[in-house]
C-alpha cells in the first residue's frame, strides 16, 4: 500500500508563497492521477489540483493562476507550488493517490 507524507506547510503572510511536497512510499507511476485536497475548519474538503501520469493538470477555480501542481515520478514526489497566497487559502492540505491520503500539512496565511 502506498504511504504518502506531506511537507512544506507553514505560516506565511498574504501574497507569499509556499511549496508543498508529497513523498510516496513506492512508485506512484501506476496511479492515474495524484491530487491535492484541502480542508479548512468548519468547511468541506475541497479538491485543489490533480495531475495525471501523463502530466495533465486541473485546478479548482479558486486557485487557478496561483497554484501549480507537478510530479517527479523518479523521486516519487508530487508538488504544489502556491503563490499569491490569500488568508482564505488557510487549511490543512492533503495529497492523495487513489484512495490513499496522507496525514496533511497545515498552511496558514495571515492577513
Amino acid at each position: 500500500q502506498v504511504q504518502l507524507v506531506e511537507s512544506g506547510g507553514g505560516l506565511v503572510q498574504a501574497g507569499g508563497s509556499l511549496n508543498l511536497s508529497c513523498a510516496a512510499s513506492r512508485s506512484i507511476f501506476t496511479f492515474n492521477a495524484m491530487a491535492w485536497y484541502r480542508q479548512a475548519p468548519g468547511k468541506h474538503r475541497e479538491l485543489v489540483a490533480t495531475i495525471t501520469s501523463g502530466g495533465s493538470t486541473n485546478y479548482a477555480d479558486s486557485v487557478k493562476g496561483r497554484f501549480t501542481i507537478s510530479r517527479d515520478n523518479a523521486k516519487m514526489t508530487v508538488y504544489l507550488q502556491m503563490n499569491s497566497l490569500k488568508p482564505e487559502d488557510t487549511a490543512v492540505y492533503y495529497c492523495a493517490a487513489g484512495v490513499v491520503r496522507g496525514q496533511g500539512t497545515q498552511v496558514t496565511v495571515s492577513s
